[in-house]
């Protein structure tokens, strides 16, 4: 049976790109106070963290966690996950914003906003996805 892991991951790449698009955007606007340089940031990032974020998929994908034979629980996973992907999120986003602003300080505002936003949203993203099949052959594959 063909891998359908790619499809799957594909697919979460394009939902959580839109859900951290918009809240990019509604930041770097509060931010910096001009709509212009939000959306400018927010539409700069979707393709820089839609492949990022699809590598960060493949890599955990890959990954194998487990304990004792054990897997890793779902929620501890899911929580790993979303720290690195925060991170690598993070450091984008207030490169991005340093350059499209020319402030160095708007940059690391908008970062630091987006930790607690986007860990947020990202955690109610992949516990969403984790219930779903779709693109998984095998359901009790823990990779996905």
């Amino acid at each position: 049976m063909k891998d359908q892991s790619h499809k799957r991951h594909i697919a979460k790449t394009i939902t959580w790109r839109i859900l951290g698009t918009l809240d990019t955007v509604l930041l770097s606007w509060l931010i910096s106070g001009n709509p212009t340089t939000g959306l400018k940031i927010g539409f700069a990032e979707v393709v820089t963290k839609m492949l990022l974020y699809y590598l960060h998929e493949r890599v955990w994908f890959k990954i194998n966690l487990s304990k004792n034979g054990q897997i890793l629980e779902s929620r501890k996973r899911h929580l790993a996950k979303t720290v690195t992907w925060r991170f690598i999120g993070t450091l984008d986003t207030v490169l991005l914003a340093w350059i499209i602003s020319g402030d160095a300080l708007i940059g690391l505002q908008i970062g630091f906003a987006e930790v607690i936003t986007k860990m947020a949203l990202y955690y109610l993203h992949e516990r969403l996805w984790y219930k779903l099949n779709y693109g998984l052959t095998n359901r009790n594959n823990p990779k996905a």
